[in-house]
Formats: C-alpha cells, structure tokens, sequence
C-alpha cells in the first residue's frame, strides 16, 4: 500500500491505480514533467488531452498529455504516458514576426505575447507579484510572497525576433526585471520573486546525537566553484546603438547604461560580463540576479524523504525549510526551489527536494 494518494483526472474521468509516477516542480526550470505508469494499460488516454494532476486532494500540476507508449513483453502489457504543466506549450510555440513594443507594462507585454495561445495556457490568467512590477515603489515584507495584479510602469522598448520561444522571450524580460517567470500547480503564470524569508514550512533533520526523529533518506550537498564569478558587469544596450565588430558579430556597447556588483566571499578575481537590451533601469537588477544565481549555483544542498507530506502538508516549491545535518555540517534555513514526487514499487513513496539560498533568481 502506498502512502499518499495520487490522482490523475483526464475530463471527467479520475485514475488512482499506478504501477509508478514522477510529478515535477521548479521555480528554475522551464516546463514541469511528469510520468506515469497506468496499472491498467487498456485504459483509454490520448495525447494532448489537459490533465489535473492532484496528491492528497491537492493540485500539484496542470497540463497535457505528450506522449503515449503502449509496450509489452512476454509477461505484461504497459501503458505509460508521460507529459508536461502549462509551461510546455510556451516552450515549444515560437514568435511568429519582428515586433517592437516600446511604452508598454509588463502586462501588456506578456498579454501581446499569448494572444494566441490555447485556453488551457492563459484561463488560469497571470499574477505579477505586488511591488516587483515596473519601479519598485516599496520595500516587500521579508517572507511574504504578496502576490496581487497590478498595472506596473510602461518600459521603454522590448524587441522580439521571428523564431524566439514564447517562455525565453517572457523569461529574459521579467530577468531584466529582477523576477523570474513560473507556473503554479493550477496553471496560473507568475511574474515574481522567490520567497525571500520566513518562518519554515518544513523540517529536514540528520542528527548524529540524537537520531530518533531523523527524517531523511538520502541527502547530497554539491558545492562548485566553477559557475561562480567575483564581479558581475551588465551593459545596457540602447535601442538603435548596436556595434557590430570586424567579423560582422555584435560588440558591447559601452555606451550604454553599466552596473557592476562584486561578490566579496569569491576566494579570487574572475569577471562576468552581460548585455541587457532592455532599458536604461535594467543593468541593476539584472546583475543582482546574476550574482545572486551563480551564488546560489555553487552550494545545492538535495535531500529525500518519505512520502509526499510532512505534517498533513504536501511539499512545496517557494517554500521555507529548515535543515539541520550533522553529517553534511547544515543547520540553516532553506527554499525549496525544485521537488518531485515519486513511487514505485521498489522504491516506495518518496520525495526529493532541491534547496537554495532564499530569495535567489534564476
């Protein structure tokens, strides 16, 4: 018997009878996968069907079917389908012509560029995060996401070129913002921050001491220097001042705005530089985020746990966890940015969580 029920809804239809499944879900990640292996292969599914994927009541993704792989062998037949959240059609769907959008909100923006996508992408609507839209008119309370729709300020000017995906264009944009761009488990697209503090949702522990309430299966930390850089330089590009080098390839313009940001803890000098295309209030932002990242990219602490719940709560992304691990030497607080859910019957029902540095952009 597994722990923690799973459900997948196709229309009206509920199937709860899985011989194994995966549900994905990261801040940082452009679409959310998701797999399943149907105990009964002979169930009728079909691909591009929108799907609701729900874990103890509760819906951890919204999507489509992509693919569909009936096989068997001399023992058994299989049905296995595999597909991703609303981000996978933005991925895919490429911008058709130029377009050059100047004096328009980051909602009108993002409303331009999904004009035309299907139902399942833009009926759960957007959310832009309460005062990250345009200038940034107050300080956010630490820890509290605040999410709201407001009419943010125009920006000068967005370029989009014939061939670019939908989710890189809107990704870029809200990065020159100092936002990142995500789904939620029901659909809704958001332009916003991580969670930058707070009181933890959930308790990861590893005591050498006193194990009787250890909780974790399996922990990893992963430390690496090399996607680390002491100072961050972003050049802001102006529109129509492009310098073009001798081989006909595109040169910084230093003409533009620059914002430069060090990181004091980096053990010696290696400089990273970037061009925003955005305007003139771009550089900053985008180089806090820059070395926010690359920081957050050089300790990944990722831990396993049994069952999809802790204390009647499923685990979530954007949320605060505190760890102590006498064995990695962690007692810290934590945001889970990515975790997936997954069973079988060999491995049971677990989850595996990735952890960050809060507040960290990607």
């Amino acid at each position: 018997m597994f722990r923690d029920e799973v459900t997948l809804t196709i229309g009206t239809r509920q199937i709860a009878d899985f011989a194994s499944c995966s549900i994905e879900a990261d801040m940082y990640t452009s679409d959310h996968m998701f797999s399943m292996e149907l105990s009964h292969p002979e169930t009728p599914v079909t691909v591009g069907q929108e799907v609701t994927l729900k874990v103890n009541g509760q819906t951890e993704l919204t999507g489509i079917i992509g693919r569909r792989v009936p096989s068997y062998d001399k023992r058994s037949l299989r049905l296995t389908v595999h597909g991703r959240d609303v981000l996978g059609w933005l991925v895919d769907a490429c911008c058709e012509q130029f377009i050059t959008l100047k004096g328009v909100t980051l909602q009108q923006f993002a409303e331009t560029l999904l004009a035309k996508a299907p139902d399942f992408v833009k009926g759960p609507g957007i959310i832009y995060q309460q005062n990250v839209v345009g200038n940034l008119k107050k300080k956010r309370r630490k820890g509290t996401p605040a999410l709201s729709l407001l009419q943010d300020t125009a920006q000068a000017y967005a370029r989009i070129q014939p061939g670019q995906t939908v989710f890189d264009v809107l990704k870029t944009y809200a990065l020159s913002r100092g936002m990142i761009f995500y789904a939620l488990p029901k659909g809704t697209l958001v332009f916003g921050q991580p969670l930058a503090g707070g009181a933890p949702s959930y308790y990861l522990t590893t005591r050498r001491d006193n194990p009787s309430g250890n909780n974790v299966k399996a922990a990893e930390l992963n430390e690496n220097v090399s996607k680390r850089y002491s100072k961050v330089t972003v050049v802001g590009q102006q529109q129509g001042q492009e310098v073009f080098g001798p081989n006909g390839a595109p040169m910084i313009n230093t003409g533009g705005p620059q914002t430069t940001v060090t990181d004091s803890s980096f053990p010696f000098y290696k400089p990273f530089v970037a061009v925003d295309n955005n305007d003139a209030r771009s550089p900053l932002l985008h180089a806090q985020m820059l070395l926010q990242k690359m920081r957050a990219d050089g300790y990944m602490p990722s831990y396993t746990v049994a069952g999809h719940s802790q204390n009647g709560q499923n685990w979530q992304i954007n949320k605060m966890c505190h760890v102590v691990d006498q064995v990695l030497n962690i007692e810290e607080d934590f945001l889970i940015y990515g975790r997936t859910f997954e069973r079988s019957k060999r491995r049971g029902t677990v989850t595996h969580l990735r952890l960050g540095y809060p507040g960290i952009m990607a």
